[in-house]
């Protein structure tokens, strides 16, 4: 294991991703996110930025592990969609089985659009971080 693009990918993912999800779930979309059920009372920051850091970490360490054909930022973006469709079935999905949602098709989509943008970021960051590790 490397630990230093380890420690790289875990900063491009964490800084990326806490960025963009409080910009999108909190500042612009915030009064939408409210009105889904999906933010009840004040936004819990800090557990929110130690959740994406662990998701950082975790994704990270088994960037180089999973066997994707390709190399640099296509590599990154194969990984990212695998694991990206992965958190939305987890996410998005398990959302609006737990619980009544207005406006599903709604929901889905701006969570679709930001778990693109999300993942869409990291699979170029880990991809350019990874680029001259080849894949089989």
């Amino acid at each position: 294991m490397n630990t230093k693009k380890v420690v790289i990918g875990t900063v491009a993912y964490t800084v990326g991703t806490f960025i963009l999800a409080v910009v999108w779930h909190v500042l612009l979309f915030g009064e939408r996110y409210r009105a889904f059920g999906y933010i009840e009372g004040e936004p819990k920051f800090v557990v929110g930025f130690l959740t994406i850091l662990s998701q950082g970490v975790i994704l990270s360490i088994l960037y180089p592990m999973v066997q994707i054909a390709g190399a640099g930022i296509l590599r990154g973006i194969k990984f990212s969609f695998l694991v990206g469709t992965f958190f939305w079935t987890s996410h998005v999905l398990a959302f609006i089985a737990k619980q009544p949602v207005k406006n599903v098709g709604l929901f889905v989509t701006m969570e679709t659009v930001y778990l693109a943008l999300q993942f869409g970021l990291f699979g170029i960051l880990i991809g350019l971080i990874y680029r001259e590790v080849h894949a089989a």
